[in-house]
């Protein structure tokens, strides 16, 4: 089999220019000489016999055959850095900083008792936890700015196990005027209150927020502050039962009497990011989740019908 023609290094060149947006910009990113930039991508053209870029007015700007290389160079590139980082974490043993994504769906008094049993386990390992929604955590999976994910769909190109249904209840402060009807609620009765939306946390925000029955909606970052809208009277929402546990317990929300929808279905996934790559930290992170999940479903059985014929959604 004969070597290849083109360099790691000289596809990095090409993916530099590219993306810092100039040979100069290149340069200070890959801290080379402009000229070893210049040389680099030149390289490539004469070797493969193609034209990567092509004058645009001032601009060079890729070729459709440069489009098709930078994409396939790219791949090359990412590919070589997990094989890296594959190598790095089989030679440490113990990796110094792990990155978990988990959707604000989860509850935060399971995923804190996650996070102290690995700190006890390993007590030198950094976690960066990312507390995300939607399409973000998609994007931090597929910029592998994490190592391991809890999320409410498999992103494409992934595989993920299934950890658990999730039940979604509509609630409202017991005081909120839908309460007040004293009947049993439409859904036409909840497009003249608040809707209560947790927003995507993605920047392309790939996927709608899920379930918006009105115009009128309160959009938040976090669910801590939709919870807290939630018992102000602000609005109401259809929220993670786990996550609410306490706030209905207590009287501070109350289920809404909906004729339809009043419960909705989804499921958490666990989603490794490249499971290949996955060290031995990442690797027990994922098992302590997902057996603290599974203890957390025989200490509270699931009610109502088969949460597997759900959508799996997130809540609104």
């Amino acid at each position: 089999m004969a070597p290849p023609r083109i360099s790691l290094e000289q596809w990095r060149a090409l993916a530099a220019v590219v993306e810092a947006g100039g040979y100069a910009q290149a340069a200070v990113r890959l801290n080379k000489t402009q000229s070893t930039i210049s040389y680099a991508v030149r390289q490539i053209e004469q070797r493969l016999g193609v034209t990567v870029f092509e004058i645009a007015g001032r601009r060079a700007v890729l070729s459709a055959s440069g489009q098709v290389l930078y994409r396939r160079g790219r791949a090359l590139i990412d590919e070589a850095e997990r094989v890296e980082k594959t190598a790095d974490n089989l030679a440490r043993g113990q990796e110094a900083e792990l990155n978990l994504a988990v959707e604000i769906l989860f509850p935060t008094w399971l995923l804190l008792r996650c996070l102290e049993c690995f700190a006890a386990e390993q007590p030198e390992t950094r976690i960066e936890l990312h507390e995300s929604m939607l399409g973000g955590t998609d994007e931090l999976l597929a910029e592998r700015r994490v190592d391991l994910a809890v999320c409410t769909e498999v992103p494409p190109g992934f595989t993920g196990d299934r950890l658990a249904p999730v039940r979604f209840i509509a609630a409202a402060a017991p005081f909120h005027p839908l309460h007040q009807l004293g009947r049993p609620l439409t859904m036409n009765d909840l497009r003249d209150h608040r809707h209560l939306v947790i927003r995507d946390s993605g920047i392309r925000r790939t996927r709608p927020a899920a379930w918006l029955v009105t115009e009128r909606r309160l959009t938040v970052s976090h669910k801590a502050t939709s919870i807290r809208a939630a018992c102000m009277g602000l609005g109401f929402a259809w929220y993670a039962e786990s996550i609410i546990k306490e706030e209905l317990e207590c009287g501070a929300l109350k289920a809404l009497p909906l004729v339809e929808g009043a419960e909705r279905w989804g499921a958490l996934f666990l989603v490794y990011a490249d499971p290949d790559a996955a060290s031995p930290g990442v690797r027990r992170l994922g098992r302590i989740i997902s057996d603290a999940v599974g203890g957390m479903i025989v200490a509270t059985p699931t009610r109502g019908p088969d949460p597997g014929q759900g959508p799996g959604a997130a809540p609104a």
